[in-house]
């Protein structure tokens, strides 16, 4: 007898998709020495029922888990059990229905009110002409034009009413969309419940409690990594958050629960790899490995005993015979029919690994029923459908079909449809490979034998109520499409190849309504260094940069990250992936109080032995202006023309202050290395202005010109 137990959703783990519930119970066992049965109620109609794990966590020594299921079941409540919006939502549709039954009953009386008409009498042959009875007909007209202003007036408030109304359905019906979806609006409400059965240790003493803990798996929740930068303007320091946001609509509302979010795809497969044998020799294609195997010889013969007892159970009459008289025509053609369709049926692959009967023809088996008949005469005829995709290796027995019955003729109840030789069976041939469907184990079980016709081979899992939870979940998994925030990157793309999992500082809180919900994970040790970037040569903006380390053991993933500096919002800049010890800049914007101004000179002229050489002295002036109140670094670059020719030659002049030739990349740069890059670092402090000198000459020999010409500066 199985008790039911109060549990708590105690850990959810959400991952890229779909997440795994922890629900833990407190249990007494009983003192009968029975094995305790224990039902914990309340898990979601999303859950995956072959994901359902169970363990003791505290109890007697030896106390364990033997089996567990899932119970499926129904309830249907009344009005008053319904939640509040789904009331509201059908008082505004009934008020609405009201209204457009008025506005209809109000339209129907208008078209009758104007078609009234004044009709005269049909005169007499021979009468004389009647004076028209004007008075009467103005009193009509009368009557039909005010009857019609007020049936009008009637008819154009009911009508804006019916638009409030229909406007109070559509915020009802979108209000009730967006609640959380624990609380099912609907009056049937599919139920699952888990029932464990516990087993006893040896020894043990009786009674007492435990507490047990179940895990599953639920479809229709999602994450993504969000972050929040607080930068100190004057110093630089920083502290980086991680915040993830979370949206499920998996049926329950998480409340109180630890929260831990996994990059892991719980939908992958995971299959170990298959060691084989290091060989010497030519490479040869390996085959493709199977699913399946040949069936055993003789699979119908497992199920000889459950015939055998089929046979001897009592059958009522045919209808329109008497038993022990002949068996009707009507029947046999009937039967011919049923093993027809099921053959068609069998055919298109209701399982797979049917054996393949080929039976002697002289074989005279007892049979008690149509079935038992239908296959001995099967098992004679080789009459038994191949298994799915592979061809037919011989003809049904519809395609022969027997020879008419006269109508006298007595047939013993015992007799099984005559025998008719068909032509010679094909060669077998291997069937081809199943579907990856049928080769999903865990959603398979091996048919019964009631099942005459795929009984004994591997068949899809038919479940009871599997329309209505397969709504919730369609439902459910709608959470993957949600729109995400701006510079938000799927967790799996991001991750990449491994996986990690972060843990949440505190319970959180998140309802099953299908939106985001912004909960707080924790500080990330990280080092941040303040500066400022500025191209000149093609923007005059100076950008701030955060030039971000990870200095924590675990990774960072791509998100959006809100910049706040000195408590102020600037912007949501990307925060690419990083790896425990990797550096990147992030720009952080326009700085409007860093001003640049870039002057360049150019002078022509000829050097060598008779003007043999053309020189281009280039100058290049950068002012940078702080208006800031607290002191900047920035970082000003530039570049110098790299020589692809032998006969062209590149000389520097001397920078005031020196600039600094990197040798690799430069922050920022996507790993690329830039030739020719030169760099100032200039320090400012409060409203201070400097000036930076520098510049290059470009020594080309007579008949040559720069690309473009030379005074493109």
């Amino acid at each position: 007898m199985g008790g039911g137990a109060e549990s708590v959703l105690r850990e959810v783990v959400v991952h890229a998709a779909g997440a795994v519930c922890t629900r833990t119970a407190r249990v007494e066992l009983p003192a009968s020495g029975a094995e305790p049965v224990v039902r914990i109620s309340g898990l979601p109609p999303t859950v995956q029922r072959h994901s359902l794990r169970g363990r003791v966590v505290s109890g007697p020594a030896g106390l364990r888990v033997a089996d567990i299921r899932v119970d499926v079941g129904a309830v249907l409540r009344q009005g008053e059990q319904l939640p509040s919006l789904r009331l509201d939502l059908e008082d505004a549709e009934d008020r609405a229905s009201r209204l457009a039954e008025r506005c209809e009953r109000l339209t129907r009386e208008i078209e009758q009110v104007a078609a009234f008409r004044a009709e005269p009498p049909q005169p007499r042959r021979g009468d004389p002409p009647r004076w028209a009875p004007v008075e009467s007909l103005l009193a009509l007209a009368g009557f039909v034009d005010t009857r019609l202003g007020v049936l009008h007036a009637r008819l154009r408030a009911a009508q804006e009413e019916l638009e409030q109304a229909d406007h109070e359905v559509a915020v009802a019906r979108h209000r009730l969309l967006e609640s959380s979806t624990a609380q099912p609006a609907d009056r049937a409400v599919p139920t699952l419940t888990a029932v464990l059965t516990l087993v006893p240790g040896e020894g043990q003493p009786e009674g007492g409690s435990a507490e047990v803990e179940v895990e599953y798996h639920v479809v229709g929740a999602t994450w993504s990594p969000v972050y929040q930068l607080r930068l100190d303007g004057r110093t630089g320091a920083g502290i980086l958050v991680l915040r993830a946001g979370v949206a499920q609509r998996t049926g329950e509302d998480w409340t109180g629960v630890r929260l831990g979010l996994s990059t892991a795809d719980l939908l992958r497969r995971t299959d170990l790899p298959a060691l084989r044998s290091l060989r010497i020799g030519r490479t040869q294609e390996e085959p493709a490995p199977r699913g399946w195997r040949e069936p055993p010889a003789g699979l119908e013969e497992l199920f000889a005993g459950y015939d055998a007892a089929e046979q001897r159970r009592p059958s009522g009459p045919a209808l329109g015979g008497a038993v022990g008289g002949d068996v009707p025509v009507s029947r046999h053609l009937a039967a011919q029919e049923t093993y027809g369709a099921a053959t068609a049926a069998r055919a298109d692959g209701a399982g797979y690994g049917a054996a393949l009967h080929a039976g002697s023809a002289g074989a005279d088996e007892e049979a008690g029923g149509t079935t038992r008949a239908l296959r001995s005469h099967a098992r004679r005829t080789g009459g038994t459908p191949p298994a799915p995709g592979g061809p037919a290796h011989a003809q049904s027995w519809m395609a022969h079909p027997p020879a008419p019955v006269p109508l006298s003729a007595p047939m013993a109840p015992s007799s099984a449809p005559p025998a008719v030789p068909g032509p010679p069976a094909a060669a077998p041939a291997a069937p081809a490979a199943p579907s990856a469907g049928m080769l999903d184990y865990s959603a398979l079980t091996l048919a019964g034998p009631e099942r005459p016709f795929d009984r004994g081979t591997l068949t899809r899992t038919v479940e009871t109520g599997d329309n209505e939870i397969a709504a919730h979940r369609s439902r459910a998994a709608k959470v993957a499409d949600l729109p995400r925030p701006a510079h938000a990157v799927d967790v799996r793309r991001s991750a990449g190849s491994f996986d990690y999992r972060f843990e949440a500082a505190a319970p959180v809180d998140v309802a099953s309504d299908g939106s985001w919900h912004t909960v707080p994970v924790g500080e990330v040790p990280a080092e941040t260094e303040f500066g400022y970037v500025c191209v000149p040569a093609e923007d005059t903006a100076v950008f701030g940069t955060v030039l971000l380390t990870n200095t924590s053991a675990r990774p960072l993933l791509a998100g959006p990250a809100d910049v706040m500096v000195d408590g102020d919002f600037v912007l949501t800049a990307p925060l690419p992936t990083l790896a425990p010890g990797q550096r990147q800049a992030v720009g952080i914007g326009v700085a409007e109080s860093v001003q640049v101004a870039r002057r360049t000179h150019m002078r022509e002229s000829t050097a060598g032995l008779r003007g043999g050489t053309t020189v281009l002295e280039h100058s290049v002036e950068v002012e940078v202006a702080n208006r800031l109140p607290y002191p900047v670094v920035v970082e000003v670059r530039e570049r110098v023309p790299v020589a692809g020719d032998k006969d062209v030659r590149i000389e520097e002049h001397r920078a005031e202050p020196a600039w600094a030739a990197p040798e690799g990349p430069l922050p920022g740069q996507d790993e690329t290395y830039v030739r020719g890059a030169r760099v100032w670092r200039v320090a400012l402090e409060p409203g201070r202005t400097t000036t930076l000198t520098g510049g290059y000459a470009v020594r080309l020999p007579v008949g040559k010109s720069v690309v473009g010409g030379n005074r493109r500066n």
